[in-house]
Protein backbone atom coordinates (compact mmCIF):
# COMPACT_ATOMS: atom_id res chain seq x y z
CA UNK A 1 0.00 0.00 0.00
CA UNK A 2 1.29 3.89 -0.80
CA UNK A 3 2.32 5.25 2.44
CA UNK A 4 2.45 8.69 0.96
CA UNK A 5 -0.73 9.62 3.08
CA UNK A 6 -0.14 7.16 5.90
CA UNK A 7 -0.51 8.39 9.61
CA UNK A 8 0.67 5.22 11.18
CA UNK A 9 3.39 2.81 9.21
CA UNK A 10 4.69 -0.51 11.42
CA UNK A 11 7.43 -2.49 8.77
CA UNK A 12 8.21 -6.04 10.73
CA UNK A 13 7.85 -4.72 14.32
CA UNK A 14 9.63 -6.88 16.89
CA UNK A 15 9.24 -6.53 20.82
CA UNK A 16 10.61 -8.79 22.95
CA UNK A 17 11.82 -9.39 26.86
CA UNK A 18 14.55 -11.71 26.86
CA UNK A 19 13.55 -14.63 25.53
CA UNK A 20 10.48 -13.95 25.57
CA UNK A 21 8.96 -12.77 21.95
CA UNK A 22 6.14 -10.38 22.62
CA UNK A 23 5.37 -9.60 18.95
CA UNK A 24 7.30 -10.63 15.97
CA UNK A 25 7.64 -9.27 12.29
CA UNK A 26 4.03 -7.30 12.25
CA UNK A 27 3.83 -5.16 9.35
CA UNK A 28 1.04 -2.50 8.31
CA UNK A 29 -0.04 0.98 7.35
CA UNK A 30 -2.86 3.13 8.99
CA UNK A 31 -4.12 5.73 6.44
CA UNK A 32 -5.05 9.24 7.33
CA UNK A 33 -8.78 9.23 8.16
CA UNK A 34 -9.58 5.55 8.46
CA UNK A 35 -10.94 3.60 11.63
CA UNK A 36 -7.82 0.69 11.80
CA UNK A 37 -9.05 -1.95 14.33
CA UNK A 38 -6.67 -4.37 15.71
CA UNK A 39 -8.06 -8.51 16.64
CA UNK A 40 -6.46 -11.16 18.49
CA UNK A 41 -6.54 -12.95 21.88
CA UNK A 42 -5.02 -13.14 24.97
CA UNK A 43 -1.35 -12.29 24.34
CA UNK A 44 -1.49 -12.17 20.47
CA UNK A 45 0.34 -8.89 21.33
CA UNK A 46 -2.25 -6.03 20.44
CA UNK A 47 -1.75 -4.03 23.20
CA UNK A 48 1.97 -3.80 22.98
CA UNK A 49 2.25 -2.87 18.91
CA UNK A 50 -0.08 -0.20 20.19
CA UNK A 51 2.50 0.63 23.32
CA UNK A 52 5.02 0.42 20.73
CA UNK A 53 3.43 2.63 18.59
CA UNK A 54 2.68 5.49 21.55
CA UNK A 55 6.41 5.49 22.66
CA UNK A 56 5.53 3.85 25.86
CA UNK A 57 7.12 0.85 25.20
CA UNK A 58 10.52 0.60 22.89
CA UNK A 59 10.25 -1.69 20.09
CA UNK A 60 13.30 -4.38 19.77
CA UNK A 61 12.92 -3.71 15.93
CA UNK A 62 11.46 -3.05 12.82
CA UNK A 63 10.54 0.63 11.71
CA UNK A 64 7.86 2.79 12.96
CA UNK A 65 6.34 5.83 12.13
CA UNK A 66 3.38 7.97 13.94
CA UNK A 67 2.58 11.35 11.86
CA UNK A 68 6.20 10.75 10.16
CA UNK A 69 7.94 10.69 13.35
CA UNK A 70 9.79 8.05 15.12
CA UNK A 71 8.28 7.14 18.71
CA UNK A 72 11.50 5.79 19.77
CA UNK A 73 12.89 8.92 19.55
CA UNK A 74 10.19 11.77 19.48
CA UNK A 75 7.62 10.02 21.98
CA UNK A 76 7.06 13.51 23.78
CA UNK A 77 5.95 15.09 20.27
CA UNK A 78 3.84 12.68 19.06
CA UNK A 79 2.10 12.46 22.48
CA UNK A 80 1.33 15.96 22.06
CA UNK A 81 -0.57 15.15 18.41
CA UNK A 82 -2.58 12.18 19.90
CA UNK A 83 -4.72 10.80 22.16
CA UNK A 84 -4.74 7.69 24.08
CA UNK A 85 -7.18 5.55 26.41
CA UNK A 86 -5.18 2.85 27.84
CA UNK A 87 -6.02 -0.36 28.66
CA UNK A 88 -4.85 0.03 32.13
CA UNK A 89 -5.44 3.87 32.71
CA UNK A 90 -5.86 5.38 36.79
CA UNK A 91 -6.04 8.47 38.54
CA UNK A 92 -5.69 9.64 42.04
CA UNK A 93 -9.42 8.92 43.46
CA UNK A 94 -9.64 12.53 44.87
CA UNK A 95 -9.28 14.23 41.42
CA UNK A 96 -12.74 15.71 40.30
CA UNK A 97 -13.74 14.61 37.07
CA UNK A 98 -13.97 18.31 35.82
CA UNK A 99 -10.12 18.91 37.16
CA UNK A 100 -8.71 16.15 34.84
CA UNK A 101 -10.26 17.10 32.25
CA UNK A 102 -9.35 20.76 32.73
CA UNK A 103 -5.94 19.20 33.27
CA UNK A 104 -5.89 17.09 30.06
CA UNK A 105 -7.12 19.69 27.83
CA UNK A 106 -4.23 22.23 29.09
CA UNK A 107 -1.44 19.86 27.89
CA UNK A 108 -1.65 21.08 24.51
CA UNK A 109 -1.57 25.24 23.98
CA UNK A 110 -4.92 25.81 22.86
CA UNK A 111 -6.41 22.35 23.40
CA UNK A 112 -10.42 21.73 23.14
CA UNK A 113 -13.10 22.75 25.55
CA UNK A 114 -13.13 20.04 28.33
CA UNK A 115 -17.07 21.21 28.82
CA UNK A 116 -17.79 19.85 25.58
CA UNK A 117 -16.38 16.40 26.01
CA UNK A 118 -18.06 16.36 29.77
CA UNK A 119 -21.28 16.62 27.83
CA UNK A 120 -20.67 14.57 24.83
CA UNK A 121 -19.68 11.05 27.19
CA UNK A 122 -22.55 12.08 29.85
CA UNK A 123 -20.62 12.86 32.50
CA UNK A 124 -22.30 16.22 33.15
CA UNK A 125 -24.01 15.27 36.27
CA UNK A 126 -20.40 13.83 38.12
CA UNK A 127 -18.65 17.03 36.94
CA UNK A 128 -17.75 17.52 40.82
CA UNK A 129 -17.37 13.97 41.45
CA UNK A 130 -14.02 12.35 42.68
CA UNK A 131 -12.59 9.83 40.53
CA UNK A 132 -12.56 7.23 43.22
CA UNK A 133 -16.70 7.23 43.78
CA UNK A 134 -16.96 6.70 40.28
CA UNK A 135 -18.42 3.42 38.62
CA UNK A 136 -16.46 1.24 36.40
CA UNK A 137 -18.74 2.48 33.18
CA UNK A 138 -18.27 5.85 34.47
CA UNK A 139 -14.16 6.18 34.65
CA UNK A 140 -14.13 4.23 31.61
CA UNK A 141 -16.29 7.05 29.93
CA UNK A 142 -13.99 9.70 31.49
CA UNK A 143 -10.80 7.65 30.06
CA UNK A 144 -12.14 7.80 26.58
CA UNK A 145 -13.20 11.95 27.00
CA UNK A 146 -9.60 12.61 28.20
CA UNK A 147 -7.94 10.91 24.94
CA UNK A 148 -10.37 12.86 23.29
CA UNK A 149 -10.55 16.33 24.55
CA UNK A 150 -7.64 17.42 22.65
CA UNK A 151 -8.98 17.07 18.76
CA UNK A 152 -6.05 14.36 18.58
CA UNK A 153 -4.64 13.65 14.93
CA UNK A 154 -4.67 10.39 15.66
CA UNK A 155 -6.26 8.30 18.40
CA UNK A 156 -5.49 5.05 20.26
CA UNK A 157 -8.20 3.26 22.06
CA UNK A 158 -7.63 0.25 23.57
CA UNK A 159 -10.34 -1.56 24.98
CA UNK A 160 -12.76 1.62 24.88
CA UNK A 161 -16.16 0.02 25.36
CA UNK A 162 -15.47 -2.18 27.56
CA UNK A 163 -17.38 -1.99 30.76
CA UNK A 164 -20.21 0.38 29.02
CA UNK A 165 -23.60 -0.63 29.08
CA UNK A 166 -25.09 -0.86 25.63
CA UNK A 167 -26.35 2.64 24.88
CA UNK A 168 -23.44 3.96 26.19
CA UNK A 169 -21.31 2.11 23.89
CA UNK A 170 -23.49 3.08 20.78
CA UNK A 171 -23.13 6.63 21.49
CA UNK A 172 -19.25 5.46 21.63
CA UNK A 173 -19.38 4.21 18.72
CA UNK A 174 -21.33 7.53 17.18
CA UNK A 175 -18.36 10.07 18.63
CA UNK A 176 -16.10 7.92 16.94
CA UNK A 177 -17.43 8.11 13.39
CA UNK A 178 -17.66 12.31 14.30
CA UNK A 179 -14.34 12.20 14.66
CA UNK A 180 -13.46 10.13 11.64
CA UNK A 181 -16.15 12.71 10.00
CA UNK A 182 -13.96 15.49 11.53
CA UNK A 183 -10.31 13.36 9.55
CA UNK A 184 -9.25 11.99 12.59
CA UNK A 185 -7.50 8.76 12.47
CA UNK A 186 -8.50 6.06 14.99
CA UNK A 187 -6.50 3.02 15.75
CA UNK A 188 -9.35 0.71 17.73
CA UNK A 189 -8.16 -1.83 19.32
CA UNK A 190 -11.19 -4.15 20.96
CA UNK A 191 -12.81 -7.70 21.54
CA UNK A 192 -16.22 -6.90 20.51
CA UNK A 193 -16.82 -8.67 17.00
CA UNK A 194 -20.27 -6.41 16.58
CA UNK A 195 -18.12 -3.18 17.32
CA UNK A 196 -14.91 -3.87 14.71
CA UNK A 197 -17.77 -4.91 11.95
CA UNK A 198 -19.96 -1.56 12.23
CA UNK A 199 -16.56 1.33 12.54
CA UNK A 200 -13.20 0.08 11.18
CA UNK A 201 -12.58 0.69 7.66
CA UNK A 202 -9.56 -2.34 7.92
CA UNK A 203 -8.71 -4.81 10.48
CA UNK A 204 -5.64 -5.84 11.15
CA UNK A 205 -5.87 -10.01 13.50
CA UNK A 206 -3.00 -10.60 15.38
CA UNK A 207 -2.42 -14.61 16.81
CA UNK A 208 0.64 -15.84 18.23
CA UNK A 209 2.37 -12.91 18.11
CA UNK A 210 1.92 -12.50 14.22
CA UNK A 211 -0.23 -10.52 11.97
CA UNK A 212 -2.52 -13.18 10.09
CA UNK A 213 -5.10 -11.10 8.38
CA UNK A 214 -5.20 -8.00 7.52
CA UNK A 215 -8.46 -6.66 5.11
CA UNK A 216 -11.53 -4.59 5.06
CA UNK A 217 -14.31 -6.47 7.63
CA UNK A 218 -16.26 -7.77 4.54
CA UNK A 219 -12.93 -8.61 2.62
CA UNK A 220 -12.35 -11.22 5.73
CA UNK A 221 -15.55 -12.64 5.64
CA UNK A 222 -15.82 -13.50 1.78
CA UNK A 223 -12.43 -14.92 1.68
CA UNK A 224 -12.34 -16.50 4.72
CA UNK A 225 -16.15 -17.70 6.32
CA UNK A 226 -17.83 -20.12 3.72
CA UNK A 227 -19.98 -21.31 5.98
CA UNK A 228 -23.84 -21.03 6.04
CA UNK A 229 -26.17 -22.10 9.19
CA UNK A 230 -29.72 -22.91 9.07
CA UNK A 231 -31.03 -22.55 12.50
CA UNK A 232 -34.31 -24.35 13.49
CA UNK A 233 -36.66 -25.97 15.95
CA UNK A 234 -37.96 -29.84 15.97
CA UNK A 235 -39.39 -32.36 18.56
CA UNK A 236 -38.51 -34.86 15.97
CA UNK A 237 -35.45 -37.02 17.56
CA UNK A 238 -33.83 -38.44 14.97
CA UNK A 239 -32.43 -36.35 12.70
CA UNK A 240 -29.25 -38.61 11.81
CA UNK A 241 -30.48 -38.01 7.59
CA UNK A 242 -29.69 -34.60 7.17
CA UNK A 243 -25.82 -35.37 8.07
CA UNK A 244 -26.18 -37.08 4.66
CA UNK A 245 -27.67 -33.58 2.69
CA UNK A 246 -26.11 -32.50 0.02
CA UNK A 247 -24.19 -29.03 0.92
CA UNK A 248 -24.09 -30.12 4.62
CA UNK A 249 -21.17 -30.41 7.00
CA UNK A 250 -22.05 -30.46 10.36
CA UNK A 251 -25.18 -30.82 12.83
CA UNK A 252 -25.50 -29.76 16.22
CA UNK A 253 -28.79 -30.02 18.24
CA UNK A 254 -29.44 -28.86 21.51
CA UNK A 255 -33.02 -29.92 22.84
CA UNK A 256 -35.41 -29.15 20.15
CA UNK A 257 -33.12 -26.17 18.44
CA UNK A 258 -30.68 -27.38 15.31
CA UNK A 259 -28.06 -25.80 13.66
CA UNK A 260 -26.90 -26.70 10.66
CA UNK A 261 -23.40 -25.71 9.24
CA UNK A 262 -23.15 -25.91 5.89
CA UNK A 263 -21.89 -24.22 1.77
CA UNK A 264 -22.97 -23.01 -1.27
CA UNK A 265 -27.49 -23.34 -1.32
CA UNK A 266 -27.13 -25.27 1.91
CA UNK A 267 -30.78 -23.82 2.85
CA UNK A 268 -32.47 -24.84 -0.13
CA UNK A 269 -31.32 -28.56 0.63
CA UNK A 270 -32.00 -28.58 4.39
CA UNK A 271 -35.39 -27.59 3.72
CA UNK A 272 -36.11 -29.62 1.02
CA UNK A 273 -34.99 -33.17 3.35
CA UNK A 274 -37.33 -31.39 6.52
CA UNK A 275 -40.37 -31.49 3.92
CA UNK A 276 -39.83 -34.84 2.62
CA UNK A 277 -39.35 -36.14 6.23
CA UNK A 278 -42.66 -34.36 7.04
CA UNK A 279 -40.93 -31.35 8.97
CA UNK A 280 -41.75 -27.92 8.35
CA UNK A 281 -40.37 -25.89 10.72
CA UNK A 282 -42.22 -21.68 11.00
CA UNK A 283 -38.80 -20.57 12.23
CA UNK A 284 -36.15 -22.19 9.37
CA UNK A 285 -34.30 -19.53 8.48
CA UNK A 286 -29.83 -18.80 7.07
CA UNK A 287 -27.64 -17.59 9.23
CA UNK A 288 -24.66 -16.28 6.75
CA UNK A 289 -21.68 -16.00 8.18
CA UNK A 290 -19.82 -12.75 10.17
CA UNK A 291 -16.87 -11.61 11.46
CA UNK A 292 -16.94 -13.75 14.11
CA UNK A 293 -16.88 -16.94 12.35
CA UNK A 294 -13.56 -15.28 10.48
CA UNK A 295 -11.64 -14.44 13.86
CA UNK A 296 -12.60 -17.97 14.80
CA UNK A 297 -11.88 -19.82 11.83
CA UNK A 298 -8.73 -17.99 11.41
CA UNK A 299 -7.43 -18.09 15.78
CA UNK A 300 -8.89 -21.82 16.13
CA UNK A 301 -9.66 -19.83 19.63
CA UNK A 302 -12.88 -18.64 21.15
CA UNK A 303 -10.61 -16.94 23.84
CA UNK A 304 -10.21 -13.07 22.87
CA UNK A 305 -9.26 -9.91 25.05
Amino acid sequence: MDQTDSVVVVEHLEKRYGSFVAIEDVSFVVERGEIFGILGPNGAGKTTAVECLQGLRHADGGNLRVLGLDPRHHAAEIRRRIGSQLQESALPDRIKVWEALDLFASVVPGGGDWRVALEQWGLDTKRNARFGSLSGGQRQRLFVALALVNDPEVVFLDEMTTGLDPASRRVAWDLIRRMQDRGTTVVLVTHFMDEAENLCDRLAILDDKRLIALDTPSGLISRHATKRRVLFSTDQPDLTWLDSSQHVTAVHRTRDRVEVEGTGPVLAFVAAALIEHGIAPTDLRVKGADLEDVYLSLTGTGRSD
